[in-house]
């Protein structure tokens, strides 16, 4: 018994271990340099990612509050793989710094939340996970203490965060005075489309468009990108968002399965001015981190047009999606960290001439841009292409040549800044900069990953089989 609970529970004992030994080393002060640290703790997260394709056991723990499954682990080695990346291009911002540890110890710890609130089975058990991955996120965001914005970026995440936090739990806690019960399996059945249970889903459906910064509850996203550090930018927009979307599916599929009439309305009606809104505003960013940010309010709306086909192909489509996305915005936001460790550089204006002297950085950010914007042939092109398919499977046209006709306004936006990279002439171009070796490696594996997913078609078949079970 005591094997098969280890195991079922593999990647959160793996990832506890990790963060004990780390808690240890802090405390023993036993590595002096700072660069023999991040690689330790670089091989010990591919380690991490690595073992999680080996010895996975399904399961249910606790009564049903924790559960895995093929396709849970696969999304967990998504989140892994995602976080061994910003490990990665965080090298050259970190080897200098003298909190390192602690910037890795609130990193997995905020890991280890969204693997627990992926694996819930019971609301309980969700709201812990929640709240394990947002807290050490805002204090993430603060990292740089020596600056004004960061310190505005961390008190804008923990009080919109715990904001939406309480509409969420004020949401589950009328369901579960309607239902006796909190496990997703129990509740389910007991749904039905009363005004009180209307409600509560529309409280729980709030705190889940605060995390996945949906319009009109994404007004804190620009103002904390911009503020945090490039890693944790990456790390809110790629691993955060990505977790939230994993559960949202699991809600939305397994809790809420009688109100699918309803929430896909909701859906809908929210896809229409989360697409427009994120790409209009993106438009007139100066800021490249305020660029993304909205770049990725759109990004979402798209994986909701996936989602709202209620759909085996539509989950597989979103998961597939999250994948490419993972490359691509990781790629961009690469770039963005070198240069803004090195020269503290972060307006699309400075990369003008970037060509100039960084050609395979320029190379990378376009392609990766590319990629985001859905331009063949990059993966992004037929991940879009399946979330579009997805939506159009439900007959509303006019949400697909919505979504259309913003992917073409999206085109203006991401070359504007491919423009001024190989275009714009610039007479003091941003100087030569000479990466680390992670952080090289980083960017060949997202732009590996941009050319490479879009034409591994088993890929997406896999997820298919796995998401159909």
């Amino acid at each position: 018994m005591g094997t098969e609970f280890l195991l079922v529970m593999k990647s959160e004992m793996i990832l506890t271990g990790i963060i004990f030994l780390l808690l240890i080393l802090k405390v023993w002060d036993g590595i002096k340099s700072n660069t023999s640290l991040l690689y330790f703790v670089n091989i010990l997260l591919l380690a991490n990612f690595l073992w999680g394709f080996c010895c996975n056991t399904e399961g249910s723990l606790f009564n049903g509050m924790y559960q895995t499954n093929e396709l849970i682990f696969l999304e967990k080695s998504i989140l892994n793989l995602g976080t061994f990346i910003i490990s990665l291009f965080a090298f050259d911002y970190l080897k200098e710094n003298d909190n390192t540890l602690e910037f890795f110890i609130l990193l997995l710890c905020t890991l280890l939340g969204m693997d627990f609130m992926i694996s819930s089975g019971n609301f309980l058990m969700f709201y812990l996970g929640l709240e394990l991955s947002s807290i050490p996120l805002a204090a993430l965001c603060n990292y740089d203490l020596h600056k004004t914005k960061s310190s505005e970026s961390a008190v804008k995440m923990i009080l919109s965060s715990a904001f939406a936090s309480c509409i969420l739990l004020f949401g589950v806690s009328m369901l579960y005075g309607t239902t006796g019960t909190l496990n997703f399996s129990e509740m389910a059945p007991q749904l039905s489309t009363s005004k009180l249970q209307m409600l509560a889903f529309l409280f729980i459906f709030s705190g889940f468009a605060f995390k996945l910064s949906s319009v009109p509850f994404h007004l804190w996203t620009a103002d904390v990108y911009e503020g945090a550090p490039a890693p944790v930018t990456a790390y809110l927009s790629v691993i955060s968002k990505g977790s939230i979307v994993f559960i949202f599916i699991t809600a939305l599929y397994k809790v809420f399965p009688n109100f699918e009439h309803t929430w896909y309305h909701v859906l809908y009606l929210s896809i229409l001015v989360t697409i427009t809104v994120g790409n209009l505003f993106a438009i007139r960013q100066d800021n490249i981190k305020r660029f993304l940010a909205f770049s990725s309010i759109a990004q979402v709306g798209y994986i909701m047009l996936g989602i709202s086909s209620t759909s085996i192909m539509g989950i597989s489509a979103a998961i597939y999606f999250l994948i490419i996305y993972t490359f691509s915005n990781l790629g961009v936001f690469g770039v963005v960290s070198l240069v803004s460790s090195q020269t503290g550089k972060e307006n699309i204006n400075d990369f003008k001439g970037f060509y100039t002297n960084n050609k395979f950085a320029s190379w990378v950010i376009a392609i990766c841009l590319f990629s985001l914007a859905g331009i063949p042939p990059t993966a992004g092109f037929f991940g879009k292409m399946f979330l579009v398919t997805a939506g159009a499977s439900k007959g509303d046209y006019l949400l697909v040549i919505v979504a259309v006709m913003n992917m073409v306004i999206s085109l203006y936006y991401y070359l504007r800044l491919v423009k001024a990279i190989f275009i714009d002439n610039n007479d003091q171009p941003i100087a030569s900069l000479k990466g680390s070796l992670p952080l090289r490696l980083a960017l060949i594996i997202c732009l590996a990953g941009v050319i490479a997913t879009g034409f591994v078609s088993g890929l997406f078949e896999h997820i298919t089989t796995l998401a159909g079970k």
